[in-house]
């Protein structure tokens, strides 16, 4: 089982000062040198009111997200589960409720040496315990315990100077430059361990959130975490555009083209096969045969075609990638009229082709002629009201002919060809 929406939300919602089991929190405060400035080890429910709240609102930033885009779930290998592995050193922590400060100092150093940040931070344990209550099909709460879920949630907050600006300095009575201070910013990444999946606890894996989905600090990941790396969605389509425009790096514009007529053929692709698979439990993934069949959909030239099925390939090796991690939904909507703009555009150039040829007929504007009553005679006029009454028939030699009088200078067409009369 993997860690859905209604987990998270579960769990965030007891972060509140009558709610939560919180009863210890430990923290590093890192300068941008990385030296550790500050430790603090607190018992938690004794913090002032106005603090803890404070602290608790980190810890609810820290479990926002979406799940596959700013919410990862990763797996430990089976020798960080080791003596001496870092899921060892998680599950030490979490044992002991944050009180071993020889731990907690090997734990801040692992944290320091892995993640990369040229500005100051600060880093915040939380331990809690959590009695998960028994819900029905329906999930509707019976009173007793399925288990209790004891958890580590670790977050990694920059600190900055605030902005400068003026201010009432009230010893001096007066307006003045305010005195600028370093304030603790909203979870850049955290992690929950043990996994919170389907309501229970998995030692085995690690949920991981970043603020920033276009950055999962993949050296985080295995430096302190010791897990492999795994892209969010964005990073996803950040590869997967690169890689089409690079396949079309002649033609800026049509690379751009390219790229949302393949999303556009990938999101069309990922609906018909989940309503024909409704009781799909995964997404559906990638693969080598449904790119190529999407790519000659598109009527890609065999060059780029190659180029991209290959660097698709290289890109995502071993890595679990869906149709809809390809998909970038928000752009897809803002090209659709640009698409039909490009579309209205060759439909009037092709008109303005076919006027050219002379491929219809000219009439004039306010009269409306029915063809089929143009097929039934042999010979069809349009001439002016002034000279339809002057129109006459004579017959010169064996044959009969339709005379209408002109004056010099006036133009005359003949099946849309302009012709010139010598009398």
């Amino acid at each position: 089982m993997i860690m859905n929406k209604r987990d998270v939300l579960e769990l965030r919602k007891r972060l509140k000062a009558d709610q939560c089991n919180i009863d210890h929190l430990a923290g590093c405060y890192v300068d941008g040198t990385k030296n550790k400035v500050v430790r603090l080890n607190e018992f938690f429910p004794q913090l002032e009111l106005v603090e803890l709240q404070k602290y608790l609102e980190i810890a609810k930033k820290a479990l926002g997200g979406t799940i596959g885009n700013n919410i990862l779930e990763l797996e430990f290998p089976s020798e960080e589960e080791q003596p001496g592995g870092k899921q060892q050193l998680l599950c030490g922590l979490r044992a002991d409720g944050l009180k071993n400060e020889e731990l907690l100092d090997a734990f801040y150093d692992q944290i320091i040496k892995g993640y990369r940040c040229d500005g100051n931070f600060l880093i915040l344990i939380f331990h809690d315990t959590y009695d998960v209550i028994t819900k029905t099909s329906d999930r509707m709460k019976l009173d007793e315990s399925e288990e209790v879920y004891e958890y580590l949630l670790t977050t990694i907050c920059p600190v900055m100077l605030s902005k400068p600006g003026l201010g009432y300095l009230s010893e001096e009575n007066r307006i003045g430059a305010r005195i600028r201070d370093w304030v603790v910013g909203a979870p850049e990444l955290s992690f929950l361990f043990p996994a919170f999946d389907d309501r229970s606890a998995d030692i085995h894996r690690v949920d991981y959130f970043v603020k920033d989905a276009k950055d999962s600090h993949p050296d985080f990941i295995e430096d302190v975490l010791g897990c492999g790396v795994k892209r969010t969605k964005t990073e996803k389509q950040q590869t997967f555009t690169a890689i089409v425009k690079h396949a079309f790096r002649q033609d800026e514009e049509k690379a751009e083209e390219v790229l949302f007529e393949l999303e556009e053929s990938l999101s069309l692709r990922a609906g018909e096969e989940t309503k024909e698979s409704e009781t799909l439990s995964a997404p559906l993934e990638i693969s080598e045969e449904v790119l190529s069949e999407i790519l000659q959909e598109n009527e890609i030239e065999e060059e780029p075609a190659r180029q991209i099925i290959e660097s698709v390939k290289q890109e995502f090796s071993g890595e679990e990638v869906a149709l809809s991690d390809l998909i970038d939904e928000k752009a897809l909507k803002h090209y659709a009229p640009v698409k039909r703009e490009r579309e209205l555009v060759k439909e009037v150039e092709s008109l303005k082709q076919r006027l050219d040829q002379n491929e219809t007929p000219e009439r004039p504007l306010t009269e409306s002629v029915d063809s089929s009553s143009e097929r039934a005679f042999d010979v069809t006029l349009q001439v002016n009201d002034e000279i339809a009454s002057e129109i006459s028939a004579r017959r010169i030699g064996d044959r009969n002919y339709i005379l209408i009088p002109y004056d010099d200078g006036q133009s005359i067409r003949v099946n849309g060809e302009s012709r010139t009369y010598e009398v």
